[in-house]
Protein backbone atom coordinates (compact mmCIF):
# COMPACT_ATOMS: atom_id res chain seq x y z
CA UNK A 1 0.00 0.00 0.00
CA UNK A 2 1.85 3.44 -1.17
CA UNK A 3 -0.54 5.51 0.59
CA UNK A 4 0.17 6.54 3.99
CA UNK A 5 -1.87 5.50 7.06
CA UNK A 6 -0.97 8.09 10.04
CA UNK A 7 -3.49 10.35 11.85
CA UNK A 8 -2.52 12.84 9.65
CA UNK A 9 -3.94 11.40 6.49
CA UNK A 10 -7.77 11.08 7.35
CA UNK A 11 -8.90 10.66 3.71
CA UNK A 12 -6.48 7.68 3.19
CA UNK A 13 -7.36 5.79 6.33
CA UNK A 14 -10.89 6.59 5.44
CA UNK A 15 -10.51 4.72 2.33
CA UNK A 16 -8.43 1.73 4.41
CA UNK A 17 -11.53 1.46 6.49
CA UNK A 18 -13.90 2.10 3.59
CA UNK A 19 -12.31 -0.68 1.84
CA UNK A 20 -12.16 -3.49 5.13
CA UNK A 21 -15.81 -2.39 6.14
CA UNK A 22 -17.85 -1.72 2.83
CA UNK A 23 -21.16 -2.10 4.32
CA UNK A 24 -20.89 0.14 7.94
CA UNK A 25 -22.12 3.52 8.22
CA UNK A 26 -19.29 5.18 9.28
CA UNK A 27 -21.64 7.66 11.63
CA UNK A 28 -22.79 4.63 13.61
CA UNK A 29 -19.03 3.98 14.89
CA UNK A 30 -18.56 4.49 18.18
CA UNK A 31 -14.76 6.01 18.56
CA UNK A 32 -13.33 3.72 20.85
CA UNK A 33 -14.17 1.01 17.89
CA UNK A 34 -12.76 3.44 15.24
CA UNK A 35 -9.46 3.87 17.53
CA UNK A 36 -9.32 0.06 17.49
CA UNK A 37 -9.88 -0.36 13.72
CA UNK A 38 -7.46 2.11 12.96
CA UNK A 39 -4.41 1.15 14.50
CA UNK A 40 -5.27 -2.63 13.48
CA UNK A 41 -5.30 -1.23 10.09
CA UNK A 42 -2.72 -2.96 7.53
CA UNK A 43 0.13 -0.31 6.62
CA UNK A 44 -0.64 2.17 9.43
CA UNK A 45 2.15 3.36 10.58
CA UNK A 46 1.96 5.66 13.65
CA UNK A 47 2.06 5.74 17.41
CA UNK A 48 -1.52 5.08 18.68
CA UNK A 49 -0.71 7.00 21.46
CA UNK A 50 -0.78 10.13 18.83
CA UNK A 51 -4.76 9.87 18.41
CA UNK A 52 -7.26 12.06 19.97
CA UNK A 53 -10.93 13.21 19.44
CA UNK A 54 -10.36 15.93 16.75
CA UNK A 55 -8.04 13.16 14.54
CA UNK A 56 -10.77 10.77 14.86
CA UNK A 57 -13.84 12.86 13.88
CA UNK A 58 -11.78 14.27 10.77
CA UNK A 59 -11.43 10.61 10.03
CA UNK A 60 -15.00 9.63 10.52
CA UNK A 61 -16.37 12.42 8.24
CA UNK A 62 -13.57 11.24 5.58
CA UNK A 63 -15.09 7.72 5.95
CA UNK A 64 -18.91 8.61 5.42
CA UNK A 65 -17.43 11.26 2.65
CA UNK A 66 -16.19 7.85 0.81
CA UNK A 67 -18.87 5.68 2.29
CA UNK A 68 -21.62 8.16 0.33
CA UNK A 69 -19.42 8.25 -2.64
CA UNK A 70 -19.66 4.78 -3.26
CA UNK A 71 -22.91 3.98 -2.52
CA UNK A 72 -24.11 6.60 -5.15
Amino acid sequence: MSQSLTWTNPENIAIALADKFPDIDPLTVRFTDLYKWVVNLEGFKDDPKNSNEKKLEAIQMAWYEEWQDRKA
